[in-house]
């Protein structure tokens, strides 16, 4: 492909007019063929030309590599690698409003997609050299770095981020008593039970910066709980803590499982504990109106606390990480908590595995490799310091084992973080609470179970009682990959509402009906509520209507079910979306295994979510491809914690 004075427009890249949504109508050509071969959206279309006009770019292939960028950075990378950008895959096209289902574009004849291997991809060497003399890398729209092609957010977001850690590590930690450290260990942590976390904590509580991951029931917050304690003990004046996690849900489970934890512990480490409160991220950086990414703390109002804890950190964007660290003042100790095997942030980024898979020795480099991490206790990390030390940049832990699986569930989360496809269908067959159901249409087989959840969830939402209500709300989850199609959360959604109206005679006509589970879909600070938080419509008193029972990340909160806004139906729920959650039992809907979103990681993070049952629903080949495929960003933030002086 070469360079053109003129781009040539076509209408709806085939030659005639077709209204498809998901078709730019007027893309010029490259944009038109990799849009119609699945490759772009036609919003992806719509930027690069957008984009191209205002810096008067006309090369076809900075056009295309503006909307491939802005198509990985949809899909969760931060930058773009042209020399690999012919290794894309097609995208799985999830929106209800467009005809067919997710997955089809580009597959289907007579509608001018071209064949994968017949794509006009531009030779990596000449369209790097092309974008870089663009007019947009001039104006600053776009950033190239060590081969890599930004977006500008992207690129001054991961210097950030590096910065502010490279920054952290300079600072010196307040010096540790080591007799008193070991005291107050051997009190935490009197027996050989919990060696990892004694040695985890101890190796934290050297650090301004820490990772903390390892799986399911490993001993994480345990862990934190006894850092908290140690370094509560280390210190003469109260600590200022902060507890917080990316969603509600996840905040919540945080500080019950601290409290938890702790209750084990000596009366006056206990004592040291009580009454923290964890919040979510955006609740402690403080929510500025008519902002997204911009909060009332920041690096001229930083906070104010001692030491901050983030749980479920595989869920940070690297926007909301570079917030989080500009508002730390240099003495704050930041510990990250995480699986670094679970799915990564919904929007761009993936900085727990960029740090654990950087800068724990293990991994691929790109965060998304299998990390062995070193038990407690294996030394420190070599990434070398700007001066050749050999300082790390954040004190990296992986835990091992598991306290909370001992069984079947245990067994399959360990095969499927390994990839072992066939040990995962044994144990899908024959382990106990475990099933595998391959039917085409599993409805017969599921049906029974969801109609039992709901109509119990209904019963106790109709009798006025709201804790039992939620109660049984979290023993069931369906968990999907799409929210359209027919694998997805709007047509299981359906499903069981049609179900429970079978069943009951109720036409659930009413928007709020009593017994409706919700899902809340955007933070309201108004009223406390937080994407992911879940709750279900009750019974009022008499006479009243209807109340809407939520569990909050700050306890319970009950309130008129009109004044709830943006809430869905949460019979089903994505998986991305259950993240930070559990429940007694899990089914999984398992989409076609051509889907680009069925990864090991989805697929690990839903089984996960079970503390008693899973039932996956697919077929052994979609399994397989599931546990093939690996979920992998594109990121150089890494690479530039390896490389200091970038």
């Amino acid at each position: 492909m070469s360079p053109t004075a003129s781009i040539p427009v076509t209408v709806g890249g085939g030659g005639g007019l077709d209204l498809d949504a998901r078709y730019a109508l007027r893309a010029p050509e490259p944009l038109a063929t990799f849009n119609r071969a699945g490759y772009l959206r036609a919003a992806d279309v719509h930027v690069a030309i957008r984009l191209a006009a205002l810096a008067e770019e006309t090369d076809p292939r900075v056009l295309l590599a503006s909307a491939l960028l802005v198509r990985v950075v949809r899909d969760g990378s931060t930058c773009l690698d042209l020399a690999t950008g012919h290794e894309l895959a097609p995208e799985v096209i999830d929106d209800p409003d467009l005809p067919g289902e997710p997955g089809d574009v580009g597959q289907r004849d007579g509608h001018g997609a071209a064949p994968v291997d017949r794509l006009p991809w531009p030779e990596a060497g000449p369209w790097m050299e092309a974008v870089a003399a663009s007019p947009l890398v001039a104006a600053g729209v776009l950033r190239i770095e060590e081969g890599l092609l930004y977006l500008d957010r992207y690129w001054g977001e991961e210097r950030s981020v590096c910065a502010d850690l490279l920054a952290r590590r300079e600072v010196s930690a307040t010096p540790t008593d080591e007799d008193r450290l070991e005291h107050s260990l051997s009190r935490i942590f009197p027996d050989a039970g919990h060696r990892q976390q004694r040695e985890a904590s101890a190796r934290l509580a050297r650090s301004m910066t820490g990772v903390l991951t390892g799986g399911p029931g490993s001993g994480k917050t345990t862990t934190v709980a006894g850092l908290l304690a140690v370094l509560a003990d280390q210190s003469d004046e109260p600590l200022r803590i902060a507890l917080t996690a990316p969603t509600g849900k996840a905040a919540a489970r945080l500080q019950e499982a601290v409290a938890a934890a702790s209750a084990a512990f000596p009366g006056d480490a206990r004592a040291r504990l009580e009454g923290l409160e964890a919040s979510t991220l955006h609740r402690l950086l403080g929510w500025r109106p008519g902002s997204r990414t911009r909060f009332r703390h920041d690096r001229s109002n930083t906070l104010p606390h001692d030491v901050v804890v983030v749980d479920e950190s595989s869920m940070l964007s690297l926007t909301l990480t570079a917030r989080l660290l500009e508002a730390l003042r240099p003495t704050t100790r930041l510990v990250l908590v995480g699986d670094a095997d679970q799915l990564a942030s919904v929007d761009a980024g993936a900085v727990l595995g960029d740090l654990v898979g950087g800068l724990d020795g293990g991994g691929d480099g790109d965060g998304h490799g299998d990390v062995p991490g070193h038990d407690p206790g294996d030394g420190d990390d070599d990434t070398p310091g700007p001066d050749g030390d050999h300082r790390p940049v954040a004190e990296v832990v992986r835990l091992t084992g598991s306290h909370r699986y001992s069984g079947a569930i245990g067994e399959l989360a360990r095969a499927v973080r390994a990839g072992d496809t066939d040990a995962v269908l044994d144990v899908l067959r024959t382990g106990e609470s475990m099933r595998l159901v391959e039917d085409e249409d599993p409805a017969p087989v599921l049906r029974p179970r969801l109609v039992a959840h709901a109509t119990a969830v209904r019963e106790a939402a109709r009798a006025g009682d709201g804790d039992l209500a939620l109660e049984v709300l979290g023993r069931h989850r369906v968990l999907c990959v799409h929210r359209a199609g027919a694998h997805g959360v709007r047509t299981w959604n359906r499903r069981v509402e049609g179900w429970l109206t079978e069943e009951t005679g109720d036409g659930l006509y009413d928007l709020m009906y009593v017994g409706r589970p919700l899902l809340v879909t955007t933070n309201d600070y108004g009223l406390g509520l937080y994407n992911g938080d879940t709750g279900v419509v009750v019974q009022g008193e008499t006479g009243e209507p209807p109340v809407a029972v939520m569990a909050g990340s700050s306890g319970t909160v009950v309130l008129a079910a009109t004044r709830l806004s943006d809430v869905e139906t949460l019979h089903a729920m994505t998986v991305h979306k259950a993240q930070g959650s559990e429940a007694d039992d899990i089914t999984v809907m398992l989409p076609p295994g051509d889907s680009p979103l069925l990864t090991r990681e989805l697929l690990y993070t839903a089984v996960t979510r079970a503390r008693r049952s899973v039932t996956v629903v697919g077929s052994e080949a979609t399994v397989r491809a599931a546990l093939d495929r690996r979920a992998r960003r594109a990121s150089g933030l890494a690479a530039r914690l390896r490389r200091p002086s970038a």
